[in-house]
């Protein structure tokens, strides 16, 4: 027995829409955004401060995860990063995972404090 047109479209406009489902993908949106989207973003905005507060002398890992001390840096984002005595390699900046160490600031010695405990040998 063939099927007519007008039966076809019959059953096909018997499901309708569903607001349940456009609700359900709006939730799903939701979700994705607060647990996925939203860190992800955090993240990246931290990593990127991060970069940005690399200075000379700091230990840093590539994400390699080559450790060593920041001897340079260079424009364009690279840095020259010394890996042990006398060896240095090129790195671009985006390459950076973490600051392991940032060195202490050296304390500034006054000029009437240098020769304060130097009495002359009087």
């Amino acid at each position: 027995m063939p099927i007519t047109h007008a039966y076809a479209q019959g059953e096909a406009g018997a499901a309708g829409f569903d607001p349940f489902f456009l609700i359900l993908m709006v939730a799903m949106f939701g979700v994705f955004w607060f647990f996925v989207f939203r860190p992800q973003s955090k993240k990246a905005k931290q990593h990127q401060a991060m970069l940005s507060s690399i200075k000379r002398g700091d230990q840093v890992v590539t994400n390699g995860g080559i450790i060593g001390n920041v001897a340079r840096i260079e424009g364009d984002g690279v840095l020259i990063i010394e890996i042990a005595k006398d060896v240095r390699v090129k790195c671009r900046h985006s390459m950076i995972a973490d600051i392991v160490a940032k060195p202490e600031p050296r304390q500034a010695v006054r000029a009437d404090e240098g020769n304060a405990g130097d009495n002359g040998g009087d």
